[in-house]
């Protein structure tokens, strides 16, 4: 969307007042609503490609809220908030696995959802970033927010591509934990959250081994993550 157009969000949940709630606060906030109450009908509205993201609770009738995001994967990129019953980590490390970008337990407070809604806009729409790193054989275009390994596109995650992007800066140097939190998802990190350690556990997978076999991303105990470079290379 345009710096003078409000950004679209599709409100997945069954609950008809908390949705009320959210809407009435989003929209003081600039934001256009729209609303589901079932998850046939989230997924259906989610492919509405004048949407720019979702907020998308678990547990909904007809199609409960990680199908619908496992369905959704499969076709879009679209930047989704999971909302999770408090201490359910199940279901939001299930979310994260799945392709989720962040998610809020259950009752939200109306302003931290806004808060991490305009951190996952912020990464999908880029800012206006041009930088092409390479390292590898992995490339990396942020103002299309594009990664590509071996010339082919990889099927990548807003949040993931930003961890991706910070480990690719400093490749072949540990990043500190809390960096990826900021840099990934716009915010500090918190006591038992392993958000991060779940995009960086998908990245491994998609990203598989290097032309040498070995492990892209190592963990630095105490520290954070760093991306391994094969001898001789660096970033371009």
């Amino acid at each position: 969307m345009g710096d003078d157009m409000p950004e679209h969000i599709l409100i997945a949940d069954d609950d008809v007042e908390l949705c009320a709630l959210l809407q009435e606060y989003l929209e003081q906030e600039g934001f256009t609503v729209h609303l589901a109450h079932d998850g046939e009908l989230a997924l259906d509205r989610a492919r509405d490609t004048q949407l720019d993201a979702l907020v998308l609770d678990i547990m909904m009738p007809a199609m409960n809220g990680i199908d619908v995001l496992k369905t959704l994967r499969q076709e879009s990129s679209l930047p989704v908030v999971m909302l999770t019953a408090r201490g359910d980590d199940l279901d939001r490390i299930l979310g994260l696995e799945l392709g989720a970008d962040d998610y809020l337990p259950k009752p939200c407070n109306p302003r931290e959802l806004v808060a991490r809604l305009r951190a996952v806009l912020r990464r999908s729409q880029g800012q206006a970033l041009t930088a092409v790193v390479r390292v590898d054989d992995l490339e990396i275009d942020s103002g299309a927010r594009e990664a590509k390994r071996e010339g082919q596109r990889l099927d990548l995650t807003s949040t993931e591509f930003s961890v991706l992007r910070l480990l690719l800066q400093h490749a072949g140097s540990p990043v500190d934990k809390r960096e990826l939190y900021l840099a990934a998802l716009g915010r500090e990190p918190v006591r038992y959250d392993r958000s991060i350690d779940m995009h960086v556990s998908n990245l491994r997978r998609k990203l598989g081994p290097s032309k040498e076999g070995a492990g892209r991303i190592e963990t630095v105990r105490g520290i954070g993550y760093q991306y391994c470079i094969a001898a001789g290379e660096g970033a371009e």
